[in-house]
């Protein structure tokens, strides 16, 4: 089954970060995010990528062009054809990545059609390249599979960035609750998606996935959200690129699941 990853938004918020490479390419731990996302899916044997590149996909390209020599050491010999033999294996051995160019402003939904063409299975799945979590995938699919719906999006309860009070009409506290948990569940990717799913989509710079497509697969009740209560977290600002670092530097990251 082939995952596709979305890579190619520019992370405003997290300027300080993206101004010279793309999102998925802000480390955590001495790793790019698209690391740490593409692990979880391989230790579910999911192994099979397509990235959708846009905004300085070239810095993607390059790492995945150089991984083995990057990864391992290895001795060259400079002769005419330029020979390199690699010493050792790295634990990502077995993946393929399909990296494909789906225009620098493309919108996530046009992303998604302009990769239809590597998707040679019945079911797929696609991921944002910002979000990491500590999700059963296997159960996810057995999930998907269950329903016999298009599609699957994966929900999570957020916590509120925010202390609530609970007051009384006069004003007197009555409870204070340091960022609870919302009762609302949000969309965080992690799709699985029968193929038909594109007929839903439009080749279009300006189709959002988000909206047209996924709110007509709910209007035809071909939606089911799977529901998370486990670990989430996106890296949109430079307090959560901080929070994901000091989680991994502890040795508390929860994601870590290989």
């Amino acid at each position: 089954m082939k995952t596709v990853i979305l890579c190619g938004g520019i992370g405003t918020r997290l300027r300080e970060q993206t101004e010279f490479r793309p999102k998925p390419m802000v480390e955590v731990g001495g790793r790019p995010i698209l690391w740490h996302i593409m692990k979880v899916f391989a230790h579910h044997g999911l192994r099979e990528f397509v990235l959708c590149l846009g905004y300085k996909g070239h810095i993607i390209k390059d790492y995945f062009l150089n991984y083995e020599a990057m990864n391992n050491d290895f001795t060259v010999t400079l002769e005419h054809d330029h020979r390199i033999q690699y010493h050792g294996r790295h634990e990502e051995q077995g993946y393929t990545v399909t990296l494909a160019d789906t225009g620098a402003e493309t919108m996530t939904g046009a992303r998604v059609k302009r990769v239809q063409r590597y998707i040679d299975g019945d079911t797929f799945m696609v991921a944002y390249g910002d979000g990491i979590a500590d999700i059963d995938i296997a159960r996810l699919l057995e999930f998907h599979r269950n329903h016999g719906k298009l599609a699957t999006v994966t929900s999570v309860r957020p916590m509120s960035r925010f202390g609530v009070l609970d007051l009384q009409d006069d004003g007197v506290v009555k409870r204070f609750i340091e960022k609870p948990q919302s009762k609302s569940w949000i969309n965080v990717g992690f799709f699985v998606f029968d193929r038909r799913v594109f007929d839903y989509i439009d080749d279009d710079d300006a189709c959002v996935l988000e909206r047209k497509p996924l709110e007509r697969l709910a209007v035809e009740g071909q939606m089911v959200a799977y529901r998370h209560d486990g670990f989430f977290f996106a890296m949109d600002t430079y307090r959560e690129y901080e929070s994901l670092n000091r989680m991994w530097d502890s040795g508390q990251a929860p994601w870590k699941v290989w």
